[in-house]
């Protein structure tokens, strides 16, 4: 064991014992309370009565993989139509309002019709269409009170109001005082009880920028999406989550609320509160407001398996920015035993700077300006992949980096890891585990995601119990398993010289 290793655990592990006290699963379940409504929705409540205030995460158990078919980014789209109110907010005039989006809808679909035709398509016909449509959502926004729902909360005292959609949830969360919980669970409840969704086109056009700045102009984003979809043949993983450009252009508000009545029923909806909140209060609005949410059976599960990858597979990509290199290798889902060995493996290799791909590309062999090993990729509901990503420095290639990161993974494939090594593994997950667990905030995300997932939020500190028993012998047995020629997919962003300008394009040319 380096000198520093053992300054660094002689340091670690006093603090650490003091502050697991406070924090291990017999302390929470003394102020932790999970209630089940009878229409399905789970509601767990923390107390926490430092400071006046408290934290709330809505997670619902759809993300992009719940895309349907030809629909991809619509999980990411209706959490942005989840901010537009209700029938009571949001508007001037409902009733007038919601006649002029039917009418906006209307339009909209027939233009579509048209579109889509594969033959016959009447280019006058399509015009009219176009204008009749532009008409009439400029007749529905007339009524629309812009961002009237953020800004009750914010004017509230709310703060850090945000939402985020991944492969495998949709997640709302912020703050509030805590004398406002009863106005929080009449907001978040009437948001999903009477979603109205307004602005919808103009909406869609915001998310069509998103991907065109998240992916179509990031060399990264566009490596990441083909990556993907060369990794995965059949699950839905393969899809991009903000969307296909053909499929988000022909997203419609009927499409949207088809989604929302599928997938937002209150059986797949799980919320942790956690502040200065006493639980009976919570349960008791949570029955008045939350239980007006009609009982509806759970969605299906996906039932798409990701057959076997039976050879590598790899993908170059040129563009005219610096070289990058990804691999990734197919693992199992969260509930498989051999979850918590992924995460130590992961910890081995990216934790800090006193891990193996740092030291290695970064410190010692200076080939890479950042080189990280991580697992759970893009997701963790179903199977995923452990991926591993680094960036060159000037005047090296990324297939340095592919002959650095083969070296450490046959290293991890032959070698125990030392015990210096293991052991700073699990002292960073515990140490990890109580940051987390230190804002409201993380504490509430942490114990809606486990709920929702295990059905216990508790598995929040057993998964670190199944990591403190991850032995040598376990590293070298999954590494073995999973680090294989034939299971593995590399992405290459190639480096090329921008094309010049077509002369036609150019001044004097035709245009």
């Amino acid at each position: 064991m380096s000198r520093a290793i053992r300054l660094s655990l002689s340091l670690v592990l006093p603090l650490f014992a003091v502050l697991a006290a406070a924090q291990d699963v017999a302390s929470f379940e003394k102020k932790t309370h999970v209630k089940t409504l009878a229409n399905g929705l789970t509601i767990v409540v923390c107390e926490r009565h430092e400071a006046p205030v408290f934290s709330f995460y809505t997670h619902v158990d759809a993300g992009s993989a719940q895309d349907p078919k030809g629909e991809t980014g619509m999980a990411h789209m209706f959490e942005h139509m989840a901010f537009k109110g209700t029938p009571a907010i949001g508007t001037t005039n409902y009733a007038a309002e919601k006649a002029a989006m039917q009418k906006e809808e209307e339009a909209y679909l027939a233009l579509q019709r048209e579109r889509l035709k594969r033959v016959g398509t009447d280019p006058k016909k399509i015009q009219e269409l176009e204008k009749e449509f532009l008409q009439a959502q400029e007749e529905a926004d007339k009524y629309v009170k812009k961002n009237e729902f953020s800004e009750i909360i914010e004017g509230q005292g709310g703060q850090d109001l945000n939402a985020a959609t991944g492969e495998d949830e949709t997640s709302y969360f912020y703050s509030m005082p805590a004398n406002r919980l009863e106005l929080w669970a009449y907001l978040e409840s009437e948001r999903f009880l009477h979603p109205v969704l307004r602005e919808f086109y103009q909406e869609r056009d915001v998310v069509f920028e998103e991907r065109r700045m998240r992916t179509d102009s990031s060399p990264i984003g566009r490596m990441i999406e083909q990556f993907l979809a060369t990794a995965y043949a059949a699950h839905p993983y393969r899809n991009p989550n903000v969307g296909w450009p053909s499929d988000l252009v022909t997203l419609t508000r009927t499409d949207a609320q088809k989604f929302f009545d599928t997938y937002y029923v209150a059986s797949n909806m799980t919320i942790a509160v956690v502040g200065d909140v006493k639980p009976d209060e919570v349960f008791a609005l949570a029955e008045k407001y939350f239980g007006r949410l009609p009982a509806k059976p759970k969605p299906e599960e996906l039932h798409t398996v990701e057959p076997e990858q039976v050879d590598e597979r790899n993908i170059s990509i040129p563009e005219p920015s610096q070289p990058i290199y990804l691999e990734g290798y197919h693992r199992p889902d969260y509930r498989d035993p051999n979850d918590a060995v992924y995460d130590a493996i992961s910890d081995l290799l990216s934790e800090g700077r006193t891990s193996r791909l740092y030291r290695s590309l970064v410190r010692d062999k200076k080939i890479a300006a950042a080189a990280v090993g991580f697992t759970d990729f893009p997701g963790i509901k179903y199977p995923s992949l452990f991926g591993f990503y680094a960036v060159p420095i000037q005047g090296h290639k990324a297939t340095e980096l592919q002959t650095a990161f083969r070296e450490e993974i046959e290293r991890m494939k032959t070698q125990d890891v030392e015990d210096a090594e293991l052991q700073m593994i699990k002292t960073r997950a515990k140490a990890n585990l109580i940051r987390g667990l230190g804002e409201n905030s993380g504490l509430a995300a942490q114990l809606a995601i486990a709920q929702a997932r295990y059905g216990d939020w508790r598995e929040l500190f057993y998964n670190i119990d199944r990591l403190q028993k991850v032995t040598k012998e376990d590293i070298r047995r999954v590494a073995n398993k999973t680090f294989t020629a034939t299971n593995r997919t590399v992405a290459v962003v190639e480096t090329v010289a921008p094309s010049a300008p077509s002369s036609a394009n150019g001044p004097g040319g035709e245009r």
